[in-house]
């Protein structure tokens, strides 16, 4: 099991090395802040890590969907407008419930959370870290991903990801 995550952790900082790092903004203050640009480019570096990791363990890859996305996406602005990260949303409703609400047709596997101030490759690596979250990215049955994030005005982010069959 040791090397099996040690593997995975050499797997995500090897991608890291590929790809453009995520910088903080101009104003000096050491805070992650997510661009235009970034913006456009996150998703796929999230999905390439992900694929990354599940490909060194033997397992499939997974594709982006544009209704587990949705779905992440409103729950990392409502985890803010919380203040707390936990799955159920302000209106009680569990990561299954937002799933179905966006018309996914598959079923719903897990899903990753996170308040920080890291950025989209520190985030999977800290996920990669603890056994429940590992194991939804690790989901054999997973065959689609969604990832997205809010950032509030200080910097600080809120990030989604969901993993469905």
């Amino acid at each position: 099991m040791t090397r099996l995550i040690i593997a995975l952790f050499v797997a995500v900082v090897s991608l890291t090395a590929c790809t453009e790092t995520p910088t903080t903004s101009g104003t000096g203050s050491g805070v992650y802040r997510i661009g235009a640009v970034e913006r456009n480019k996150i998703p796929f570096r999230v999905l390439d890590s992900v694929n990354a990791l599940r490909n060194a363990s033997g397992l499939e890859s997974v594709t982006l969907s544009a209704q587990l996305t949705a779905a992440a996406a409103t729950h990392s602005r409502d985890m803010s407008v919380q203040n707390r990260p936990w799955h159920f949303g302000s209106d009680g409703s569990s990561p299954i419930d937002r799933v179905a609400r966006t018309g996914y047709p598959g079923v719903m596997l897990g899903e990753n959370i996170s308040e920080t101030y890291e950025n989209d490759v520190e985030t999977v690596a800290a996920w990669m870290q603890e056994a429940d979250t590992r194991k939804v990215i690790l989901d054999p049955n997973a065959r689609y991903l969604g990832i997205a994030w809010f950032q509030e005005p200080r910097g600080k982010l809120w990030w989604t990801l969901i993993l469905g069959s």
